[in-house]
């Protein structure tokens, strides 16, 4: 596991995964699944994986939780980044950020809620946690109402702030007031592109944004870097192609769920068996699985295409 993550260079060197994370029967840890899952996103090109909200880190007990982490930073390869989760509750900052700070990841994810709280404490939470953690942490922006864009500045200013997962769902993404803002304050380098593959292009192209997270990446990695590539190169015809082959997959995950699809399409991709998803979240109901496995297997055989490329590229012309 790559240690140091301090350079906007780095994560925007690399789409960012955002897998599930498997568990047996009995809801422990699965080690063969993930294994397997954390192989097939490393040789898709992609060398950072972030455990959040797809991986249902809210509800991985505090007793289990260094274990989970020590797996997941002993089995991705040298070259691979791992961004675990905390919170969202304080307790769970408190004692987990602890634990961290015991080991060797480059930062953590911050988990977002908008239940007991306020911006006043919130703002001191994240303040806490980043000393007992002694990095910087990602913040998680879903809603308007989480953090204003003059507390998130002032964070980033006080060396607060790794990158800012930019996740705020618009009908149309190119008019975004408040990501507007946000840039304003803090730049584009601070900011990731956080909801996937649909509002990709939009936060490139109109936005200036330079990187972005990926779920269904997790069946498709190769791809999702093909990407990230043409959004770089400027190539936007051919980032719009291939945003349609996650479209499927996309569509299904914001109809019925994005956690549970994802966690699910793992599976019928074959990739490897997730198993059951841990409560206090639940797998998707068996009428469901037809379409979720019809998108999950067609954007997967695209993908091992390109994947076979990646290992052994065609020869160049003499």
């Amino acid at each position: 596991m790559k240690e140091t993550l301090d350079q906007p260079a780095a994560w925007q060197s690399s789409v960012i995964a955002v897998p599930p994370l498997a568990r047996t029967e009995t809801l422990d840890l699965a080690p063969e699944a993930n294994r397997t899952l954390i192989a097939h996103i490393e040789r898709g090109g992609i060398s950072i994986i972030m455990y959040g909200g797809n991986a249902n880190f809210y509800n991985v007990a505090i007793s289990e939780y260094e274990a989970v982490i020590d797996f997941l930073s002993e089995t991705v390869g040298p070259d691979t980044w791992v961004i675990p989760s905390i919170g969202p509750d304080f307790g769970r900052l408190r004692d987990q950020s602890a634990i961290l700070a015991r080991k060797r990841f480059p930062t953590a994810m911050v988990l977002p809620t908008n239940a007991n709280m306020t911006q006043d404490g919130l703002d001191k939470a994240i303040r806490l946690t980043a000393d007992t953690l002694g990095a910087p942490l990602v913040l998680y922006v879903k809603e308007e109402g989480y953090l204003d864009v003059e507390r998130i500045a002032r964070l980033d200013r006080d060396g607060v702030v790794c990158f800012v997962k930019y996740a705020i769902v618009r009908d149309d993404p190119e008019a975004d007031p408040f990501l507007e803002r946000l840039i304003a304050a803090i730049g584009v380098d601070r900011i990731v592109s956080g909801i996937g593959e649909r509002p990709a292009i939009a936060h490139f192209r109109h936005f200036g944004l330079r990187s972005f997270t990926t779920g269904s990446g997790s069946v498709a990695p190769a791809n999702a870097m093909q990407l990230l590539s043409a959004l770089k190169s400027g190539d936007y015809a051919a980032a719009e192609r291939i945003r349609a082959t996650f479209l499927p997959l996309e569509d299904l995950r914001d109809s019925l769920g994005p956690a549970y699809v994802l966690h699910e399409a793992v599976t019928l991709s074959r990739i490897a068996d997730m198993g059951p998803i841990l409560p206090l979240m639940s797998n998707i109901s068996a009428q469901a699985r037809q379409p979720v496995g019809d998108a999950a297997q067609a954007l997967r055989a695209l993908d091992q295409g390109l994947a076979a490329q990646i290992v052994n590229p065609p020869p160049s012309e003499p």
